[in-house]
């Protein structure tokens, strides 16, 4: 193994998950000095919190190339590369694995939030020597908060924590944050939370992969208790989605389509489309939603819990003295977006892109990973390894190896561009666009009526 220089700074790594610890092992293979900051108990902890979830992309797209090397070379087997992981399956077989690595153990701090990054002596606004002095990263640990000095930092931090909001318009309102005892936001594990939806009023938000799922699984909770009454609200029309079906390249996914499809049509739950939900408040311990359906008013009450399956966010409220350049819609790095935007692009016409597309204004600052595709829902796990090769490829002076883009993906069913009805394949808990083109996070899988997975 090649030995670190021990009086280089640091690459500092936001995020211990699969993006953040395949930048770790590039780091590591280059002989590069880092450190990982992971705000969870665990690495992967916000994996572990879909971990139910069942994947639509096999094993042998979610291991980092790097990672796999040196997790073999130190003994481990490789999972049936074909298998279709749960997320907890992911974070137990590979990510604690590769965390575990004497080499990578001894640099990963755990409980670590991140809560700001600047320039040393150099607020936003300074230029001056602010290329040739050091990052800061202030970081919450234990209740104290240490000041981390890097040379480059890598932000792989994600989505997962910041989920969108119930309305349309995508804003937070008091009404929505006072409800948060009766909303589920995500990918609920229905088998565990049985009592505390068996036999109410539930009403889930969204069209993508996730809410279906949802659907699914609340649909074998009303046959045990038949006093469960399912609503579902989404923006697009019914058929769209269906997606391909018997057509799909991931016959597992195709399989969501069909299960889906069956559950309308026998009846048993309620269809709210086009359901534009414009405020949602509390009335007598339950919820009421108002909003327009097919442009008129519509209010319905007595909603004992809600299921928001629309997608999440990046938060970069601890970059607020960096220097980045995001895209107004998008909220990736402006570069990136007309190669991202769900209102021109599924996940199938997305370019491959590496470290010269991911430059912020701030040298050495790159943000990579779910969060790197700020607000679009066409993120793959397999792109966002490719992206921190690139990334760790120049950190480490290999220009020309930094611009060879190597991503190899499979033919993902039906995605196209289609500005009606994008539909999509992504591998990380979900995003919704603003038409109700969706398709997110995880690339996931319904193997069986019990297992959850999403794709916004």
């Amino acid at each position: 193994m090649v030995q670190f220089d021990k009086n280089a700074l640091p690459v500092a790594i936001i995020g211990g998950g699969p993006v953040g610890l395949a930048a770790a092992a590039h780091l590591l293979k280059k002989g590069e000095k880092f450190i990982v900051l992971e705000a969870g108990d665990s690495v992967g902890s916000s994996m572990l919190e879909w971990g139910h979830v069942r994947m639509f992309s096999p094993w042998q797209y979610n291991i980092d190339k790097a990672a796999k090397e040196l997790l073999e070379n130190a003994g481990w087997t490789s999972p049936d590369e074909n298998a279709l992981p749960t997320g907890h399956e992911l974070v137990v077989e590979y990510l604690l694995p590769l965390s575990n690595l004497p080499e990578i153990k001894e640099q990963i701090i755990l409980q670590a939030k991140v809560v700001g990054v600047a320039k040393k002596a150099h607020d936003k606004l300074k230029t001056g020597k602010r290329d040739t002095v050091p990052f800061q990263l202030y970081v919450e640990v234990n209740g104290d908060t240490q000041v981390i000095e890097a040379k480059a930092v890598i932000d792989s931090s994600g989505t997962w924590t910041n989920p969108n909001p119930i309305l349309s318009n995508g804003i937070w309102t008091n009404a929505e944050r006072k409800l948060h005892n009766q909303i589920h936001y995500g990918i609920p594990n229905f088998e565990q939370l049985e009592n505390r939806y068996q036999n109410k009023s539930i009403m889930v938000i969204g069209s993508g992969h996730s809410a279906i799922n949802a659907l699914l699984d609340l649909a074998t909770l009303q046959q045990k208790f038949t006093d469960t009454e399912i609503y579902w609200v989404l923006r697009k029309k019914i058929h769209e989605v269906y997606g391909g079906q018997e057509n799909d390249g991931l016959a597992a996914r195709g399989e969501l389509g069909i299960r889906i499809q069956q559950l309308v049509e026998s009846g048993r739950i309620h269809i709210l489309t086009p359901f534009h939900i414009d405020g949602v408040y509390p009335t007598n311990s339950k919820i009421t939603v108002v909003g327009e359906l097919n442009g008129e008013e519509f209010t319905i009450g007595d909603i004992d819990e809600m299921v928001v399956s629309t997608g999440f966010r990046p938060d970069t409220s601890f970059l607020n003295e960096i220097r980045i350049n995001l895209d107004s819609a998008v909220e990736s790095i402006d570069a990136l977006a007309p190669l991202i935007d769900p209102n021109i692009h599924s996940c199938g016409t997305v370019r491959p892109h590496g470290e010269q597309e991911l430059r912020h204004p701030e040298k050495n600052f790159y943000i990579v990973g779910m969060k790197s595709y700020g607000r679009a829902p066409t993120f793959l796990l397999a792109t966002g390894y490719e992206q921190v090769r690139s990334v760790v490829a120049y950190l480490t002076g290999d220009v020309e190896g930094a611009k060879e883009v190597r991503l190899q993906l499979p033919e993902t069913g039906v995605c196209s561009v289609n500005l009606a009805s994008n539909s999509c394949d992504s591998d990380l808990p979900a995003n919704e666009t603003k038409d109700g083109s969706c398709c997110g996070s995880p690339v996931l899988a319904r193997l069986e009526m019990k297992n959850n997975s999403c794709c916004e």
